[in-house]
This record gives C-alpha cells, structure tokens and sequence, in this order.
C-alpha cells in the first residue's frame, strides 16, 4: 500500500481516465500506453488507468498498462457494485502495485439518483468497500460530490469505509463548488473528527467549474491532504480538473510557505504536456500556467530590458525546469535527420526511426514553402504524424474561391487504400471541402467547433485547424496543421472522422473500424 510521509504530496494522475472523459478526448489503446509510460518515468506515484467496465477497450488499456509499467501504483475505477469492482481487479491486478478505487455519489442530488435511503447508502459502502479489500489491501474510496454532501452524513460514510478498509480516502469537489478556505477546513475537520482517521490518506479530487481546482487542492493539502487528483493539463470534464504541472510547480516554487514535495521530475512536464494535447486533440492555451505557449514569452519592452538585465525579474522559474531548453537550434531546408531528431528531443519527442522518416519528409516539404521553421511548426508537424495510420486520407485538394467564381473543392480521398473523388460546392472554400469530404464519408455528425490559429507569425505561418464534431452522443475531435489553412482544416475533418470511426467501433455501432461507407460522385 502506498503511504506518504508528512511532508511528501502523492500525485494521483487521472488523465487515462477523468481527463479522457472530457468530450472528443478519447485515445487510442496504444496512445494510453504510452502516455502512461511518460506518466510512469517522470515520476507519478498512482496513475488512474482507466475505467475497467465501461468497454472491453478500457478493460484492455487498463490491464495492459499494469503489465507494462514498473514503479507507479496503476488504479482502476469501480462503482459501487461488485461487477464493477471485480472487472476493475481483474484489470489492474497484474500491476507492482494495484488499487481498486470505488465510489458513490453521497450528496442529496446524488443519492437521489439510486433512490437509497442514508441508511441503505451506508450498507452498500460497507459491503463494496469490504469486497474490495478483500480483494486487495491499497483499496481508494470516494463520496463523489463530498462538498455538497451533509457533514453528519459525509463523516458517516467515511468512518464506514475506513473501517471496511479502505486505505486512502478521496474527497472530491465533483462540480467544482468549493472554495479554497472551505477546502482546508473540510480536510482539517474530517482527520480531526473521524474515528480512524489516523490509518489513511486522505485525498483531494477538485475540478475548475469556478477557475479554483489548483488553489483548492492546495488548501486541502495545507489542511492534511497527502494525495492530489489531477490531470496533464487540466484536461477533464466541463472545465477540467486540477492541473497537475500546477500543483508540481506551485509546491516547488513557493517551498517557503508550501513545505511539501512530490516525486515528480518536472523537467518531463513540458514533453508530456504536448504529448497529451496531441493525442487528446486538445490544443493547451496560450496563456496556460507552466505550460503554455507565453508562460516563459515577454512582449512588453519593459519586460524585455528587465528578463535581460535578470531573468528572476519577470519569471518566478526557469524555462528548464519544466523541460524547455535554453537553447534555440534553428532549423531550415539545409537541416539533416540527425539535426531534425535532435530538435524534437529538445521539444521533448522521442520518435522511432519510421516515424522520424515520417515527420522529416513533412518537415523537408515545409521548409522549401517557409523562411524559417519554428519549434512550434515541428511541434506541428508531430502532432499530424499520426494521419498515416488513418483509413480515411486527404490525397489531392483543388478549391476555387473569390469574390466572382464560385466556392467549390475538387477532392481526391483514399479510403481503405482506393481512391474516390468528388467535387462539391459550398458557402467558401473551407464549407466547399466539407461538403466534397461529406460526400464520399457519409454521416450525420454536427459541427461543433471550428477552430484557426497561426501556429508563428507571418504570412507564411502554418494555420493550426480544430474541429470537433457530435453524432449520437459520440464526440469527437480533430486537429491538423498546413500553411494552407483550407488543406488544414480538410486534413483536421478527416482526423475527426477517422476517430468517429473508431468511437462507433467501440460503442457497437460499427463492427470495424474500417467499415466507412463511402460514394464515388462527380
């Protein structure tokens, strides 16, 4: 069982799980490996795999990746039910270290759901939570929404489950609705009060509904939480959970007043904060704490004199403490594979040899259209390495476009290795290539994100395009880079597409991944 000493702050990653339920996020199996692999080598103490028995595929992932990883505690989620907390066990069993981590939602909105009684509530928690132990002895519980749960009933149910076994207990702000000093306070109270208390961890789950997650997992560390619940950037549900390259950064910056560390390498943050934006297609903000693109950029020329004079004027840590380098390598078309492989180590990219083949052609192509290649141009281009593995890719594009002639798109698709084209019309270019794409891809999914931005400056500046689409309830999300932002914006559809494929696949609404129906028209 993992126990953490007084001043030592287990990170509990949840991305795999919590942060791929955030809608359009889902990863393929091989990409939950590997994120759980990054997760694994810088240093996490518990990383939440999975959900076991929501699909087969998780089930798959999350057992996998306790047969593949060698020092985290590797978690599994259940619900309340022993089928749920057996499939979770099977799952995360083979692991150095596995936990099961059961919950049931405690406030009155939430037993409201089950239709039980405080009383039955009570008796299922003891009957779960002892089926898990007996499973296991590194058993998490969870009274989801606790901080809109009673305090008489909150401090019932987790005497309840301490005394049934659980080993670590999780309070979450489920809808993120707390503030910072109730925060402390209900940690404070609840290893104050609560019989047994003394036996386990106590762990802080928040969410960013208010924009609060980090400062009040803080508070609840400062309150006597010794586990923080938390994400690669932020990524979740709504607006997402506590980041955990905040907490790793808050807690090192300000040791003066936050006397706690973490086992986290955070020279591996910046890697693995790109990586998850790649596979998730989530893009990070600009402006994101630690990790966003202007977190270490000074415009303003009082800024500039000053970083110049002395970085600490204007930044509370150095760039290469969460992994940016220092240096710059520029690159261009006279730039070999040895110079290329370098750079994308610096950025945090290590890529096998076909990959690198892969990105180098892209990044030749690029080269010859651009000036000068940035770090975020290649940053691009990884992003977009993972189109040759789809069964649906963009061949040849031709619009016609203008004030005077009409917006159409000459479109070439390779589908399951044929060609199919069509040309069709539309309200622009971009809306032109759509409708040719929807042509010959079927479907009834909705638009509902379309989303450009320049990746650098300049008129030769590659455009990052995302989209996100909806059919039955299955989101979806797609992101492509080009310095033709029409290119882009196809190649950004046809990913969405291809992860809708994928999505119907596992929730039984297509037997296979490649079973996309197709026209030729035109």
């Amino acid at each position: 069982m993992q126990k953490a000493q007084d001043g030592r702050v287990l990170i509990f990653d949840t991305t795999l799980r919590d942060g791929e339920q955030s809608p359009g996020a889902t990863m393929s199996h091989r990409e939950k490996l590997e994120i759980a692999e990054m997760l694994d080598e810088m240093g996490v103490d518990i990383i939440e795999a999975g959900f076991p028995i929501a699909s087969e595929g998780d089930f798959a992932a999350v057992k996998a990746i306790a047969e593949q990883t060698r020092s985290a505690t590797i978690c599994g989620l259940s619900r309340a039910n022993f089928k749920d907390i057996d499939r979770a066990w099977e799952a995360v069993k083979p692991a150095r270290s596995p936990r099961i981590h059961t919950f049931i939602g405690t406030s009155p909105l939430h037993r409201a759901i089950p239709n039980l009684t405080m009383d039955e509530m009570a008796q299922r928690i003891h009957d779960t939570v002892t089926h898990a132990r007996n499973l296991t002895d590194n058993v998490q519980w969870s009274p989801m929404d606790a901080t809109r749960t009673e305090w008489d009933f909150l401090r019932r149910t987790v005497e309840i489950a301490i005394k049934a076994g659980a080993t670590t207990i999780n309070i979450p702000d489920t809808v993120g609705y707390t503030a910072p000093v109730e925060s402390a306070d209900l940690i404070r109270r609840l290893i104050a009060e609560v019989e047994g208390a003394e036996d386990v961890i106590f762990a802080t789950h928040c969410h960013n509904d208010l924009g609060m997650a980090t400062a009040n997992s803080l508070a609840a560390v400062e309150g006597g939480a010794r586990q923080v619940e938390c994400t690669i950037n932020g990524l979740g549900e709504r607006a997402g959970n506590t980041a955990l390259e905040e907490i790793v950064m808050a807690l090192k910056v300000r040791h003066d007043i936050l006397p706690y560390d973490t086992g986290v390498d955070s020279r591996k943050i910046m890697a693995i904060s790109r990586r998850v934006a790649t596979v998730s297609g989530f893009p990070v903000q600009f402006n994101k704490a630690i990790v966003g693109k202007n977190a270490f950029a000074h415009e303003s020329g009082i800024h500039q004199d000053g970083m110049l004079k002395n970085a600490e004027t204007f930044e509370i840590m150095r760039p290469e403490d969460v992994g940016l380098s220092g240096t710059s390598l520029p690159m261009g078309k006279h730039s070999g594979r040895a110079a290329l492989r370098a750079k994308l180590k610096e950025l945090g990219f290590d890529v096998a040899d076909n990959q690198l083949n892969d990105i180098f052609v892209r990044f030749k192509d690029l080269a010859d259209r651009k000036k000068e290649v940035f770090d975020e141009d290649i940053e691009a281009l990884v992003r977009a390495q993972g189109a040759a593995e789809q069964n649906i890719r963009l061949k040849f594009m031709r619009v016609i476009c203008g004030t005077e002639a009409p917006q159409s798109a000459d479109v070439i698709l390779t589908i399951d290795g044929a060609d199919h084209q069509v040309t069709a019309q539309g309200d622009g270019p971009v809306d032109a290539a759509f409708n040719a794409i929807k042509k010959l891809v079927p479907h009834n999914a909705r638009l509902q994100l379309y989303q450009v931005h320049a990746v650098t400056e300049g008129t030769d500046a590659q455009a990052t395009v995302t989209v996100r689409m909806e059919e039955d309830g299955r989101i979806v999300t797609g992101q492509s880079a080009d310095t033709d932002t029409v290119v882009a914006s196809a190649r950004a559809y046809i990913t969405a597409l291809n992860r809708l494929l994928v999505k119907r696949a596992l929730t039984g609404a297509g037997t296979d991944t490649k079973s996309v129906s197709y026209k030729d028209a035109g």
